[in-house]
């Protein structure tokens, strides 16, 4: 049990919060999107929320709270979708909000501190005509540290790959959680030890990454009678090497008609849709291939009246996990899959996935590169009926060739894309020595003998005690 007024004490004037209801608001993120997640994580919570304004308070921070044993979980923004930010065991939940300077902007690149939000660096970048490369369909309110330690990729992921892929982050600043913690400056493959590893072993406290030229993207919605035929028309774009784009997806009807409200009067009841974001010199030969294959334009940013665009969200609030919101808000019973559709018969895949499960899973693709190949992943919609059938649908994909990353679960492992090798178990020793950072999330420092094969869930001893 966390002593807060001996924490506070050594804690001095840096902003605290122990107010319950404020601590628990605090504690969550979206981890509801999963029924599963929902059950399991519900009662969890902090017990203070400690807000630092610089790297100096970061560190005195972990210093108080190794001495005492107080586990700290950070958080960004607070728009995970697993619980990646949820303090398991209690303790501290490190609200790095107000650490949002960016620090430099110069050509290729920009430093900020972790909690600058994506949507105010690229306000900031674009006057010196740049802007992020990668960002979730949370841009407007996720923070670039909480993007890299809990993300993958995102929009322009179409032309950057992943977060995963060098380059995509270029140097990292991190504490670590010590009796006298380090500052250490990661760059290259070290990089890895720390991305999408929800802050188990460093917390983020300065970031690097490339920027590349801003465009004015125009939204585009395409509408089709057939879901396959809106699959393979958007793999026709991703494939088009002379057209640019930042954001190419697809959602399978009756989920565009019936989840996205405000452009409902846009769409047909059967529309299965297309949704990019293309670079305003590539709409002409754009317009000429979707003409050709007889692609039905619904909606132009660039040619709609002030009328019709009035309270239209952007079209990347309709893609990634934006999808699933709209979704929830309309039928809160829906949840979702992560798939990964490989190259080179992604396509042929994406049309088995369809045969088999019809509207129980609607479709929802996002196309990327990956390895170097276009590829799509799937965050489709899943009509849930039961745990028992959700693992059923989850086996079935993996068994046709599709691999799940499961949001449905909260550690590092069994959410599959990341798996923890001797190394990250080397430095997760080195860097956080008594396991004080966001205890849980990984289960070989947890439970080295957790048995895989059981197909059960991994709970967390501190998570039954919250329990």
């Amino acid at each position: 049990m966390t002593d807060i007024s001996a924490l506070k004490a050594a804690l001095g004037d840096i902003r605290t919060e122990d107010n319950p209801a404020i601590v628990k608001q605090k504690s969550r993120d979206f981890f509801w999107y999963s029924p599963v997640l929902k059950r399991e994580l519900d009662a969890v919570t902090g017990d203070l929320i400690v807000t630092p304004k610089s790297e100096a308070e970061v560190i005195q921070v972990l210093k108080a709270c190794y001495a005492q044993g107080v586990p700290v979980t950070p958080r960004g923004s607070g728009t995970g979708n697993y619980g990646q930010a949820m303090p398991l065991s209690g303790g501290v939940v490190l609200n790095l909000a107000e650490m949002n300077a960016i620090k430099s902007i110069a050509p290729g690149r920009v430093v900020t501190e972790p909690g600058a939000v994506l949507a105010h660096i690229d306000r900031e970048t674009r006057k010196t005509g740049q802007e992020l490369r990668l960002h979730p369909s949370t841009y407007n309110t996720a923070s670039l540290a909480g993007f890299i330690a809990g993300g993958s990729g995102g929009v322009g992921s179409i032309n950057w790959g992943g977060l995963r892929d060098l380059g995509n982050v270029l140097r990292l600043r991190i504490v670590t959680m010590e009796e006298e913690p380090r500052v250490l400056e990661l760059g290259g493959w070290d990089l890895h030890k720390v991305m999408h590893a929800y802050g188990t072993n460093g917390i983020i406290t300065e970031v690097e990454v490339p920027l590349d030229v801003a465009y004015d993207w125009v939204d585009v919605v395409v509408g089709f009678d057939d879901y396959m035929r809106a699959v393979r028309f958007a793999n026709l774009l991703a494939n088009s090497d002379g057209l640019l784009f930042k954001e190419i997806a697809t959602v399978a009807a009756p989920v565009p008609h019936d989840y996205f409200l405000r452009h409902q009067k846009f769409l047909k009841k059967t529309d299965s849709v297309v949704l990019l974001m293309v670079a305003p010199h590539a709409i002409d030969p754009f317009l000429a291939l979707a003409a050709r294959e007889k692609a039905e334009i619904r909606y132009r940013s660039d040619t709609a009246s002030e009328a019709e665009k009035k309270g239209l969200p952007p079209v990347y609030e309709l893609t990634w996990n934006h999808t699933t919101l709209r979704g929830l808000r309309v039928d809160p019973s829906i949840t979702y899959l992560q798939v990964l559709y490989p190259f080179p018969d992604h396509v042929e895949k994406v049309g088995r996935m369809t045969e088999i499960f019809g509207d129980e899973v609607p479709g929802h693709l996002e196309f990327i590169r990956f390895d170097g190949n276009v590829a799509c992943t799937g965050l489709p919609i899943v009509r849930y009926t039961s745990d028992e059938r959700l693992d059923e649908i989850i086996a079935i994909h993996e068994d046709n060739g599709c691999p799940i990353f499961n949001p449905h679960r909260y550690t590092l492992e069994e959410g599959g894309m990341k798996q923890t090798n001797e190394v990250q178990l080397a430095f997760k020793r080195e860097a956080d020595p008594k396991g004080l950072l966001n205890p849980g999330k990984m289960v070989a420092w947890e439970n080295p003998d957790f048995d895989w094969e059981s197909n059960k869930v991994f709970l967390f001893p501190g998570l039954r005690a919250s329990s």
